[in-house]
């Protein structure tokens, strides 16, 4: 990696003031990410074609994630969480649902 003489660009920052409108003033409440939304958790792909590697059937998502898809063969493999939920200390279940292929 050769290193570069060219200072980086200036960049400049946005004021408080856009286009006559101070943003400042706006009531603005950050939205709380809910216990169950942070952090990752395992999770096992189940069902699906036997050709799928086993080192594809295992993943670490957030824990509200819902659908998994994992490209093969020329398609993508569709998971979804189990609705029967995650026990505790054990890996989110995702069950086959269908494949879709890639479009040429």
């Amino acid at each position: 990696m050769t290193a570069s003489s060219d200072p980086a660009p200036a960049v400049r920052t946005a004021t408080s003031f856009v286009n006559d409108d101070d943003r400042t003033a706006w009531p603005l409440t950050a939205h709380q990410i809910g216990a169950d939304a942070t952090g990752i958790v395992e999770a096992v792909l189940e069902g699906g074609p036997a050709t799928l590697p086993v080192e594809l059937r295992n993943h670490r998502v957030s824990p509200v994630e819902s659908k998994i898809k994992v490209r093969h063969y020329g398609g993508y493999e569709h998971f979804e969480r189990d609705p029967a939920g995650v026990v505790d200390g054990a890996p989110a279940v995702f069950r086959w649902t269908g494949r879709t292929r890639i479009a040429e």
